[in-house]
């Protein structure tokens, strides 16, 4: 039934296998262990390119505890164990690339203390990122970091990836966040790794050092994070460019201009059709000369003050030959221009934009970055359209090239992502800032990282996992 499974071990006999399986049984309840094509194959994939790695049993726990013995299980026998959240990553950091256990939090998804005298939320790795922030909203508070994923992603996976979002470039990530974490370890034991206070100097940075850590140290299972109180207004306008680079160095005019939007995205013309067409909108007007939108936000307690902040980037804007401003109206009009960008990945993938890059350089280099990817784009026979957060210079790079769906071991594209990667370091940049390195982009690290950085970081993970079961096979 599990097909040689265990890969960090060399073999089972059918006894073993079967011990192990009942083991799992015991631990979760028969009716959460799946070892069934048809459920395998849910969890085989998550939203990276079109990579497809089937686990050989599935386990859905439902406290620390039953993580706990999961987890020692598998360290005995030196199983690979790899935990997901609600399967929408785009770096593989989910995929059982090893086979074994795929452990989903799915079952973990308790809201359980909104803490409103000190602004603070307890909950489960299982709930999703925009449950929580509507279940705090209704208190009168405000948990900021929104991936375009956010109806579906887990609050545990945003702290895997330390995840941002369109509301990052005035409010921070998920790591401004997270004031404490109870994570099970790869032998088994329960931690608390900071504290539920706002400073916290006693000892290494535990917290900190499991953000982003994408699921490789340690599975969280309780979290901890920091609320502020919900802004009473926000404004949006949508600002067309018939430039690219225009359109990009006008970012760096906003900030320079002592403005502080609360979200500043940028799509280009090209996946701006895409996603109309795909969510049969036209509240966005196209024209052939066209080359660029900003979507821009403002929020804060005070109207007039918002009011006058928009009219003042809008003016200034005209600096950089942008078109006739439009300012959304209502609640409606807003959540029509929000659905545009937040459904801009689903859209362009599926018109065969498969392969996604998130860079990020500082946000002066974007009109740098947009004209060497488009460059490279000729160079190495692609085509590319680009999106994201502008704001904090963190760019999203969609390519599509004949007969590659997908970058992982594919000559025919990694000299060309090998290439875009060295432009993002000559600007000043990294290699993802939000999505994570997992498995796609793994193999090029070397590019921003120094050898002795990543021996560190080694070291690191063989002092959390010894027997490297836990997501074997991410980042390195």
């Amino acid at each position: 039934m599990l097909k040689q499974i265990f890969m960090l071990k060399p073999v089972f006999d059918s006894q073993t296998i079967h011990a192990i399986i009942e083991a799992l049984r015991k631990i979760v309840g028969a009716d959460f262990v799946f070892v069934d094509e048809e459920n395998k194959d849910k969890y085989a994939h998550d939203e990276t390119e079109n990579l497809h790695f089937v686990p050989d049993v599935v386990v859905k726990p439902k406290t620390p505890e039953e993580i706990s013995s999961i987890m020692k299980l598998c360290n005995e026998h030196l199983i690979p164990i790899t935990p997901r959240g609600g399967g929408t990553g785009l770096s593989g950091g989910a995929l059982p690339i090893l086979g074994g256990v795929l452990l989903s939090v799915e079952r973990m998804n308790n809201i359980i203390n909104i803490d409103e005298r000190n602004l603070q939320v307890v909950c489960e790795p299982g709930v999703i990122t925009e449950v929580l922030q509507n279940a705090v909203k209704e208190k009168g508070l405000f948990y900021p970091p929104d991936p375009s994923s956010k109806g579906s992603c887990f609050i545990g996976g945003n702290i895997a990836e330390n995840s941002g979002g369109p509301k990052a470039v005035k409010y921070g990530v998920v790591k401004d966040y997270v004031l404490n974490l109870q994570v099970v370890l790869p032998n088994g034991e329960i931690i608390w790794t900071g504290a539920n206070v706002l400073k916290n100097s006693t000892g290494y940075n535990l917290t900190q050092l499991m953000v982003g850590s994408e699921g490789t140290l340690g599975i969280v299972t309780k979290i901890v994070l920091k609320l502020i109180p919900h802004p009473k207004h926000d404004l949006l306008m949508l600002v067309p460019f018939n430039d690219l680079e225009k359109a990009s160095a006008a970012v760096s005019a906003i900030f320079r201009a002592g403005f502080t939007p609360s979200a500043l995205e940028l799509v280009e013309i090209d996946a701006l059709k895409i996603v109309s067409r795909y969510v049969d909108s036209a509240v966005v007007p196209v024209t052939d000369d066209m080359a660029a939108h900003l979507i821009i936000e403002v929020d804060g307690n005070h109207l007039d003050t918002l009011m006058a902040e928009m009219e003042a980037i809008a003016t200034l804007l005209t600096e950089y030959d942008c078109g006739e401003v439009f300012f959304a109206d209502d609640a409606q009009q807003k959540a029509e221009l929000w659905k545009l960008r937040r459904r801009a990945a689903e859209a362009v993938k599926a018109e065969g934009y498969s392969i996604e890059e998130d860079t990020v350089v500082p946000r002066a280099e974007l009109p740098k970055l947009i004209k060497g990817v488009k460059q490279l784009g000729k160079e190495y026979g692609f085509d590319v359209v680009c999106y994201g957060h502008a704001g904090d210079g963190n760019l999203h790079v969609r390519i599509k090239k004949p007969g590659s769906k997908y970058s992982l071991n594919n000559q025919d594209v990694i000299p060309a992502l090998r290439a875009l990667f060295s432009l993002v370091n000559e600007l000043g940049g990294t290699i993802s800032g939000e999505h994570g390195i997992g498995v796609i982009q793994k193999e090029y690290m070397d590019i921003v990282c120094e050898p002795a950085s990543l021996e560190i970081m080694r070291g690191i993970k063989k002092c959390f996992d010894p027997n490297n079961i836990l997501n074997p096979g991410k980042i390195f």
